[in-house]
């Protein structure tokens, strides 16, 4: 892991904690937003923490498990860490469905928390 640029050691342990907060308790993602963070969930905007949290903790299924396909890291300009998730999810006995999210993680008082969220199910109409 030494030779692992740090960019990718900070993603990748954030992708792994998130999605573990996510699938056991939604209520414990608050400490990783801040009160200016924003969540762009299917198209729809939050901003602030209680914001986030408010539409996380009312998506209505009991039980999720995510499953990461894969994840990618860059570095940014100024020291932050964008990130970026593809994967399936599965909620209650819904089907099995695809995701993209992408998240952008910056260092607030020596504590990695993401200031910038999008979410998008891997949906496509092709009637429409």
């Amino acid at each position: 892991m030494a030779d692992t640029p740090m960019w990718e050691q900070i993603g990748t342990g954030f992708v792994q904690h998130y999605y573990q907060q996510f699938d056991t308790d939604r209520v414990k993602l608050a400490d990783l937003y801040t009160d200016t963070s924003c969540l762009t969930w299917e198209g729809v905007g939050f901003q602030g923490k209680n914001a986030i949290m408010g539409k996380l903790t009312s998506l209505p299924f009991q039980t999720i498990q995510h499953s990461i396909t894969a994840q990618d890291h860059h570095p940014t300009p100024d020291s932050c860490v964008m990130t970026m998730v593809m994967g399936q999810l599965k909620a209650d006995q819904d089907q099995v469905m695809g995701f993209q999210q992408v998240f952008l993680l910056k260092n607030i008082d020596n504590k990695w928390v993401c200031t910038n969220d999008m979410f998008r199910l891997s949906l496509h109409n092709f009637g429409a």
